[in-house]
């Protein structure tokens, strides 16, 4: 019996998916690993003409990813691209409402589609549930994150998710995060949920890679083929090794995240007790932390700078930890601290990530 034909008829553990599926057919001599087919062209007369529709190395990563979040996916160039694959949906001139606190590339492609008249653009604290329900007054598409970038904000996502639906509009929720260890925004009613596979999912810090995951309805699957002629339109696609490599990634998602997770919720205790550390943001689960630390700008900067175990970078994600002071970058919302620190949680021993951060953050409290 096959892992797929397995599922059918009693449903795997999480981390026995990210193992088992995605595999070649179980035959005597076959490969336990899909091979990564590098073509640009077919021979006519077969099922795809172009390699712009369909390579056979994406399929087993979107069979991984689609039973994660209980849908099908389909595999794009980066995360933005698949934002803006479901974004490409909003009819001309269409209300989005969208967190005042979200990924940087989100907000500024809707500031961009906003300013070119394609969409109106309503921002809102997703935690304000009165203040949402107003904005989505004529909308056509709510964007949810939960917990949110890079203010670890925790929306109600099943209200809020009613109450789009109930005011006419789709609901794409971005799980990069929470991944589908920690939540699954479909089950909870989201129209499209959205992924860069970049970071958490494949896990390395060495592709760019992007998803979408729609459920298995009738309003899904005709999502779904809008998106796929998305993608292959506007060539929004994923290089083969790429999806190959971050399917290897997705293989230990279940045990990358719960050491992350882990070290996380014990670092966010203990940065309580910092007196450079004036508040600690941490939404319960999950691998990502925020910190305000005393200092100013300047000081978060210093932490930074003088960190030698973990990485200062401006990703997340990855199996190395990795710190940020995101006001840094001018397209970061102006309500978010000056002294915020992004902290994205590895797979490290927590004994050493705390002994380096304590010695950074010390820094900052040095006149």
């Amino acid at each position: 019996m096959s892992p797929e034909e397995h599922q059918d008829s009693a449903p795997l553990h999480l981390d026995t998916q990210v193992v088992a599926l995605g595999r070649p057919a179980r035959a005597p001599g076959a490969p336990v690993n899909p091979p990564v087919t590098f073509t640009s062209t077919y021979l006519a007369d077969g099922p795809v003409d172009y390699a712009r529709v369909d390579n056979p190395s994406w399929g087993p990563l979107e069979t991984v990813l689609g039973a994660l979040e209980g849908g099908r996916a389909l595999a794009f160039g980066s995360g933005l691209a698949a934002i803006a694959a479901v974004l490409a949906q909003v009819p001309p001139g269409g209300v989005v409402v969208s967190p005042r606190h979200a990924y940087s590339g989100t907000t500024a492609l809707l500031a961009d589609l906003a300013a070119t008249g394609v969409a109106r653009v309503r921002t809102v604290d997703l935690t304000e549930i009165d203040q949402v329900e107003e904005a989505l007054t004529g909308a056509a598409l709510l964007v949810a994150e939960s917990p949110t970038n890079p203010m670890l904000e925790v929306a109600d996502l099943p209200r809020i998710i009613a109450a789009a639906h109930e005011a006419g509009a789709r609901v794409m929720c971005d799980n990069t995060f929470a991944t589908p260890v920690h939540q699954q925004p479909l089950s909870l009613g989201a129209d499209v949920v959205v992924h860069s596979v970049t970071k958490y999912l494949s896990g390395h810090s060495d592709v760019l890679l992007g998803a979408t995951i729609t459920p298995d309805t009738r309003q899904g699957r005709e999502l779904h083929e809008r998106l796929h002629a998305h993608r292959t339109s506007r060539g929004a696609i994923p290089g083969p090794m790429e999806a190959w490599l971050a399917l290897r990634g997705v293989r230990t998602l279940g045990l990358r995240m719960a050491r992350a997770a882990g070290s996380a919720a014990e670092l966010a205790r203990r940065a309580q007790g910092h007196p450079a550390v004036t508040r600690v943001r941490y939404p319960g689960s999950g691998a990502m932390l925020a910190l305000e630390v005393t200092g100013g700008g300047e000081g978060a900067e210093r932490v930074c700078a003088s960190v030698r175990l973990w990485t200062h970078a401006t990703s997340l994600g990855g199996v190395e930890s990795q710190i940020e002071r995101r006001r840094r970058h001018t397209a970061e919302a102006a309500t978010v601290p000056d002294t915020l620190l992004r902290l994205s949680v590895g797979i490290e021993h927590v004994e050493d990530l705390w002994a380096d951060l304590t010695q950074a953050l010390d820094t900052a409290t040095r006149p």
